[in-house]
């Protein structure tokens, strides 16, 4: 189903009869009146009074040809409260056999900027559907045409069009099976996003093992496909300030290795790149609306598979930064990747910040659920500004600890670490307190364990299910806010 909408300043004849208005949470539509027909005024306030006003919507035939929906809006509402609205009203499209309406800004009168904005952006992510691979598709076309005063300004319908797209990419990477999807295949498509504006640097195996990133490379000599770094820099301002780093873990598929995962559920770890992706749809975003930032990804795309060449548990190998890993489970695959990668990204670009996001741990699901990403930063200031961001949107972060009393539980005897605490216990603490030991320079870091949160089921308030391109709203609000 595809949801087109269409800006008006004034209501035209060809216009759809269809009409959305906004009112109050007890349904009051005395502010609404000039915008009835005097004998519909009165028909619609007698029906009202049948209705169950506790709704958020009621719809009312007004005749076999023309329906009113009325949307509740209580006075205080927050930006991210319309955006779970639109949410919802999608569903009023779904169900409907009507593909037109409008929706009259000028009923929407808030004291919160693009109220209507934030509304249509609900809509929008809750319309998307992953359907590339079914026969027979939903064609249906559904166009909102929105008049009115309220309407956003045509800088800011660019930033909701530009995240929207963003965030598409990252579900459409996420939503992808391993078949189509392997690092050759995701290669080849960042490099076309060069027609955004992004400078685009592929590294594949043979500039790897020169530069020696042998923790990457491990994970996946096991498969036929190659292994890839990735960097996408984004230069939204003249000057050459430090740019704001994004590294993302990109395993395609993840069998776990020569340690090979239970077959209950392995079908899944084709989202195991979901960190990668939320890093690439950022960066794609960034370049649609021409942010005022400079900004870098970094992505390790790798697919860790079982073979005669696979990684064993045993090994003990070298990384970029110097320090050797012993590999006591080739299953905890996404620290390894995410080592050479980060120290990578700290000694090339030295940015202002490094935030790393990873499917890394099922420890953080145990922990945290599907409600909130696990955070582990050695920063305050970066910790509460994503603290901050995310509830904002609704992508909730949920600080965790790190401490130097955990690294007993990762130093190995015949390594300087290894990749597993196998005493067991604070399996996600232990991964983050890992990956920490690759920030050399003290640059601040924040690590995001999205395993909870990178694909649903059930579907959220903002998504119909599956891929659900966290963390791409979440780091955009961090940058408008606070770096732009």
């Amino acid at each position: 189903m595809n949801v087109v909408i269409n800006y008006r300043s004034i209501v035209s004849k060809k216009s759809p009869i269809n009409q959305v208005l906004f009112v109050d949470d007890s349904f009051n539509i005395s502010k609404s009146k000039k915008f009835f027909l005097s004998k519909e005024f009165s028909f619609v306030s007698d029906l009202l009074k049948s209705k169950d006003l506790k709704k958020k919507f009621i719809t009312l035939d007004l005749s076999s040809k023309k329906k009113i929906i009325l949307v509740s809006i209580k006075k205080d509402i927050k930006s991210s409260e319309l955006e779970n609205l639109g949410g919802k009203f999608f569903n009023i499209f779904k169900e409907s056999k009507i593909n037109e309406f409008i929706i009259n800004s000028e009923t929407l009168s808030l004291n919160l900027k693009n109220a209507v904005g934030f509304f249509l952006h609900g809509i929008k992510l809750k319309s998307y559907s992953f359907d590339k691979y079914k026969t027979k598709k939903n064609k249906k076309n559904i166009t909102i045409f929105v008049t009115g005063k309220n309407v956003p300004s045509l800088n800011d319908q660019l930033k909701f069009k530009s995240l929207e797209n963003g965030t598409f990419y990252t579900r459409d990477l996420v939503s992808e099976p391993g078949n189509v999807l392997h690092p050759d295949e995701y290669a080849k498509r960042l490099s076309l996003l060069k027609k955004d504006g992004l400078k685009v640097t592929i590294y594949d195996q043979k500039k790897l093992k020169k530069l020696g990133m042998n923790t990457l490379l491990g994970v996946g000599q096991g498969s036929v496909r190659g292994s890839y770094l990735v960097t996408l820099e984004w230069k939204g301002l003249k000057n050459n300030s430090k740019p704001l780093a994004f590294v993302g873990k990109g395993v395609c598929f993840d069998t776990g290795g020569i340690s090979l995962k239970p077959a209950k559920f392995m079908e899944d770890m084709t989202y195991d790149m979901a960190g990668s992706a939320v890093v690439v749809g950022l960066m794609k975003s960034l370049a649609l609306r021409k942010a005022k930032v400079n900004a870098v990804g970094v992505v390790g795309l790798v697919e860790n598979m079982p073979g005669g060449n696979a990684q064993r548990p045993g090994d003990i190998v070298k990384s970029y930064s110097g320090k050797t890993v012993e590999i006591l489970n080739t299953d905890a695959e996404g620290r390894l990747v995410l080592a050479d990668a980060l120290t990578y990204t700290e000694e090339k670009f030295k940015p202002k910040f490094i935030i790393d996001l990873a499917t890394l741990t099922g420890a953080i699901i145990v922990s945290l659920g599907s409600e909130y990403a696990g955070l582990f930063s050695n920063d305050d200031k970066l910790s509460k500004q994503l603290i901050e961001a995310g509830e904002k949107v609704e992508e909730k972060v949920w600080r965790m600890p790190l401490n130097k009393n955990f690294d007993k539980l990762i130093d190995s005897k015949n390594a300087d670490m290894q990749n597993i605490n196998y005493v067991g216990g604070a399996g996600s603490t232990t991964a983050a307190q890992f990956l920490q030991r690759f920030i050399l320079n003290k640059t601040p870091w924040a690590h995001l364990d999205i395993a909870g949160m990178a694909f649903s089921k059930y579907g959220g308030a903002l998504n119909s299910g599956g891929a659900t391109g966290y963390g791409v709203r979440l780091l955009n609000k961090l940058i408008e806010e606070k770096y732009e």
